[in-house]
């Protein structure tokens, strides 16, 4: 990824000064969650541990699903590779704020702003498709069971994969877009404890209402397309499971696709709520703490959604422990 040259002006920038004729290096300064010195190490131990169990439950996750034959089938597939995306998305916040929180050194530099901001957006927006993917999958399993080895084969698997990447570094691209062009001071002080764009466009000291209407724009295509593709398989889903005669095969259809909307339900929810409680306190420290919920406790969950009711992962996993001496 090139890093574009960008522009800076003095930390009081006015709309009259040309930012094309001041130039220098811009260093943003990521304020974190707390700027309590007594709190910091119990925020170092806390992020610490969340991580290390969140890379640990996605990686064996990972790991059941590659290694049984049984679950080489398209719902763990796309089971293996959501795990994937969460060990990326949480891998590029968790560590750098962590760090932060040891050494007190909360510098980062645009290019190292960029890197971070095309990662995350790239490991989210995946997060996001592959969650379209398996409500496909559940869709096409609940309402077309005999046509489903023919339907999801694992030509379409690996094509929706890749179209899934591929999308994904589109979005992730464009955002960095947005962010290169914008102006920034000299010292930028980032309530956040990573480098978020809306955060970065609020600071920016240019005309940001295009970089805003294209930042809503993206948001719509890459976000509302997958949310009405989960709603109708999801639609479909429920009136198929209606017209089941027998109480017991509805329970046995919802269950198949349980864990899943659970899931869904988090991933969405806890992205609407983050963005609500946003605009509704005005603090952008709030903000960044609710943004907590959605970057570091999603993924962590994830795993323990998808294994505590799963008996195929539950056997699996006992499975791999037995062949260890």
């Amino acid at each position: 990824m090139t890093v574009t040259q960008f522009h800076v002006i003095p930390k009081r920038c006015l709309c009259a000064v040309d930012p094309h004729n001041v130039t220098g290096a811009v260093e943003f300064l990521l304020l974190g969650l707390s700027d309590d010195p007594q709190v910091q190490p119990l925020l170092f131990c806390l992020f610490l541990s969340m991580y290390l169990v969140s890379i640990t439950g996605n990686l064996l996750i990972t790991l059941v699903i590659t290694s049984d034959p049984h679950l080489h089938t398209p719902m763990y597939f796309f089971l293996s590779i959501l795990s994937t995306a969460d060990i990326g998305s949480i891998s590029t916040t968790v560590p750098k704020m962590i760090w932060d929180i040891h050494t007190q050194s909360r510098t980062m530099s645009h290019a190292g702003c960029l890197v971070q901001l095309s990662f995350f957006y790239f490991f989210s927006c995946l997060d996001n498709l592959i969650l379209v993917i398996m409500a496909y999958d559940r869709f096409v399993a609940i309402c077309h069971p005999l046509h489903y080895p023919v339907i999801m084969n694992p030509h379409l698997c690996s094509r929706l994969l890749l179209l899934s990447i591929c999308t994904s570094l589109l979005q992730s691209q464009l955002n960095c877009l947005i962010m290169s062009q914008l102006t920034f001071c000299t010292h930028v002080e980032i309530p956040h404890f990573f480098c978020d764009l809306p955060q970065l466009l609020s600071l920016s000291c240019g005309d940001t209402f295009v970089d805003n209407m294209l930042l809503y724009f993206i948001a719509a295509i890459f976000g509302g397309v997958p949310v009405s593709g989960i709603l109708y398989s999801y639609s479909r889903i429920v009136s198929s499971v209606l017209r089941v005669s027998s109480m017991g095969g509805r329970y046995k259809a919802f269950s198949t696709c349980g864990s899943h909307l659970f899931v869904v339900c988090l991933f969405y929810g806890t992205g609407i709520g983050v963005y609500v409680s946003s605009i509704n306190s005005g603090s952008p420290r709030k903000g960044a703490v609710s943004s907590v919920v959605y970057t570091i406790i999603v993924p962590m969950l994830n795993p323990f959604i998808y294994s505590l009711r799963n008996k195929d992962i539950k056997r699996a996993f006992q499975k791999l422990l037995g062949r260890r001496p």
